[in-house]
């Protein structure tokens, strides 16, 4: 009888996932903002349709972990590694500023807790989940202006990858210190093993891949080769060094980025992702959340969090931009481009939520800003740029009739 229930369960999160993924996308908003409300809707804050049990929570952390593992074999490599000092600088700042940000909001909300305290653990957490960058939203605003190629496109896509590794890296030792019985050097130096074992592991398995790849190129044993890997060090990750498995998909996903086949084992991840793990994934964080204890206290605290999260993304990210050398107008372009927040951020609060760093009433706070930021970064971005095409175009016109009065 259980089973018929799972297989009803998932029957109603796909289509209903699909169904409002697809509105979503009609009112231009991100589609997993639309299978998230699905997952609301169907979940015990409405309609209590299907309820959440340890199968779809595996399932989710399936689903997270073939997102991560995509996220990495779209990295591009050559583009992380040429990008030079100043997108790392613009990256560092765009982590570090609203770390602290969302780190004093809660205290400012909760109180001051000593380091090591249970509640200083969360408030850090709450500016982890706001140090996430996803430059979707942002990539096709600047292909729609014609300015994705362009020197400010450029260091924004660099940066947004960047501060991706620098953002899963501090999750990684925030779960870490969260363990009671972990001690700092201890985190630093699981996590330093585990980047110098991924580094020597992934240079064979890239060799074994590249060989793979060219003695059966395009074939389906080189995703389902490419899914084992990420499985395995996902497990290796969060089994021997203690780190998030996350982490290591991540990781696994980037070794792998630089095969020719890497743009099919992509294609092959996402149709699992897209029709399956994908929605139960996103649909399982609006089965988790919980607004019985949502008050006025959790609303004002939501408006907050959406706040200072944008803006110390523009002003982390625009002052470092400002210090490498960008002028004014550049500068605020690549803040705003850079505060827009999506996957990661979910994927982020999910495994805080597993940890017992996160309540599930704050999913409110993370899907606002989701769906704020996915709004607002195209508008700020298309009026930037509109001022600046107004500014030149009078600036020529200035110089023109100083030319016809000379």
């Amino acid at each position: 009888m259980e089973t018929y229930s799972i297989l009803k369960d998932l029957a109603i999160i796909v289509i209903a996932a699909k169904i409002f993924g697809l509105l979503a996308r009609k009112l231009k908003a991100p589609q997993v903002v639309g299978e998230i409300i699905a997952g609301l809707i169907i979940g015990p804050c409405l309609l209590g349709l299907v309820q959440q049990t340890d199968f779809i929570s595996q399932m989710a952390e399936i689903g997270v972990i073939l997102l991560m593992f995509s996220a990495g074999l779209e990295t591009d490599l050559k583009e992380l590694l040429s990008t030079g000092p100043k997108a790392f600088l613009i990256a560092c700042a765009g982590v570090f500023v609203p770390l602290v940000g969302g780190t004093l909001l809660y205290m400012g909300f909760y109180g001051t807790s000593p380091f090591g305290s249970e509640k200083f653990y969360e408030a850090v957490f709450i500016g982890v989940i706001m140090t996430a960058t996803s430059v979707s939203i942002t990539v096709q605003a600047l292909k729609e202006l014609g300015k994705l190629k362009g020197k400010v496109g450029t260091t924004i896509l660099s940066a947004a990858i960047i501060d991706d590794v620098i953002g899963i890296v501090v999750l990684t030792f925030v779960i870490g210190f969260k363990d009671p019985d972990s001690k700092p050097v201890s985190v630093m130096i699981r996590t330093v093993l585990f980047f110098v074992f991924a580094l020597l592991v992934g240079y064979l398995s890239y060799k074994l891949f590249k060989w793979i790849d060219s003695k059966y190129p395009h074939t389906r044993r080189i995703p389902i080769a490419g899914l084992a890997y990420c499985l395995a060090l996902s497990y290796i990750a969060e089994r021997y060094f203690g780190i998030a498995d996350i982490t290591g998909a991540y990781v696994a996903g980037i070794i792998l980025c630089s095969i020719k086949d890497s743009d099919y084992i992509a294609e092959k991840m996402d149709i699992n992702s897209y029709m399956l793990f994908g929605p139960v994934f996103f649909a399982s964080i609006g089965l988790k959340t919980n607004i019985d204890s949502f008050n006025l206290e959790i609303l004002w605290f939501s408006l907050g969090f959406v706040a200072v999260a944008l803006i110390c993304k523009i002003i982390g990210c625009g002052l470092a931009a400002r210090a490498c050398g960008f002028n004014f107008h550049d500068s605020l372009k690549i803040g705003v481009g850079m505060m827009t927040r999506g996957e990661v951020a979910l994927i982020v609060s999910q495994k805080g939520l597993s940890v017992g760093l996160l309540s599930p009433v704050y999913f409110t706070s993370v899907i606002l800003l989701i769906v704020v930021s996915s709004i607002s970064t195209p508008i700020v971005l298309k009026l930037l740029y509109a001022k600046e095409k107004t500014a030149e175009r009078d600036h020529q016109a200035f110089l023109y009739k100083k030319e016809r009065e000379e």
